[in-house]
């Protein structure tokens, strides 16, 4: 499947903006010696993202054990090497940077036992002692299905739990390196009765209420969002089905993106998704019961994020 790459379609490209905010991003990243997954993953909306002070961390490292076949990350052996002053300076980067909602994500990494999961609880209750008023969103690797590590995660607290399910299962052996299509559902289901049976942060219960909205007895005690791309190949009864699988493990939040080829070198877009299809697939995704929906074009999961959570909206497609 690997091809020169496609020209992208005009409403693809974006302009790099600039302005205070986009350099107090990247000074406090590089003054904080800190990887964001809008870099290291090519994101064609970090230069938007950047200049509204938007970005989502990635920690553990730039070296990713896992090859997939549409990541533009690094792929590597990172040696079981681990910076555990990397959770402060996250949390300090957060705090100067004023975020109203964090993104933390990370590369895979399968040669530590937990596969990081204690550095993704560290930095959740790192952000969390200096930033109180902060939404956090994890959006994490599978931990290979183990329900320890990911509970490690869950029991930090974070208020959306994210695992992204990225294509739909006949393709999944393809486009994704040693994780497999039920392994996903069956995170995003444990992840789930997690938040509707424990309770989770350091946070009052008052405190948590006026944060989530969230204030009835047995109620989720954080969201669970995941996300696809779309263009890879996939039939539209395949996209179907994946919508209804991942609200079969009543996941709340919902991104479709178009995928895009960050190189030469990796899985070719064998289709340009129209925007009406992106559209349809919202309201698809709403008759099914998702909570809330991005779908368009440039839609990737931390994109517009905040607005995600907090209105439903993905801001500009």
């Amino acid at each position: 499947m690997n091809a020169v790459k496609h020209p992208l379609p005009s409403e693809y490209r974006r302009d790099i903006p600039a302005g205070p905010l986009f350099n107090q991003v990247n000074d406090v990243l590089a003054l904080g010696k800190l990887n964001t997954i809008c870099v290291s993953g090519k994101c064609p909306n970090r230069g938007e993202c950047f200049s509204r002070g938007s970005l989502a961390f990635m920690i553990l490292g730039d070296l990713c054990t896992r090859h997939c076949g549409f990541c533009a990350v690094k792929a590597g052996n990172p040696g079981g090497a681990v910076d555990w002053n990397e959770p402060e300076r996250l949390a300090r980067a957060v705090a100067d940077l004023k975020l109203r909602h964090v993104v933390i994500t990370s590369v895979a990494r399968d040669d530590l036992k937990d596969g990081g999961a204690s550095v993704f609880a560290e930095c959740i209750r790192r952000v969390r002692a200096l930033s109180p008023s902060t939404i956090i969103e994890v959006l994490t690797p599978d931990f290979w299905g183990d329900r320890r590590a990911i509970d490690v995660v869950l029991t930090a607290g974070p208020d959306i739990f994210n695992h992204n399910i990225e294509t739909v299962e006949r393709l999944t052996p393809t486009v994704r390196s040693k994780a497999t299509y039920r392994r996903s559902l069956e995170v995003l289901r444990h992840a789930k009765q997690f938040s509707l049976t424990r309770p989770t942060g350091t946070l009052s219960q008052r405190e948590r209420e006026e944060r989530t909205g969230r204030d009835a007895e047995g109620e989720a005690s954080f969201k669970i969002k995941s996300g696809l791309m779309l263009g890879l190949g996939e039939t539209k009864e395949e996209i179907l089905q994946t919508l209804a699988d991942l609200r079969a493990t009543d996941c709340d939040y919902l991104t479709i993106g178009q995928y895009l080829q960050p190189s030469v070198k990796h899985l070719a877009i064998q289709s340009f998704v129209p925007i009406s299809d992106f559209q349809h697939w919202k309201k698809e995704a709403f008759l099914l019961g998702f909570e809330r929906v991005a779908s368009g074009p440039l839609v990737r999961s931390s994109y517009f994020a905040d607005q995600l959570h907090s209105n439903g909206g993905a801001g500009p497609r």
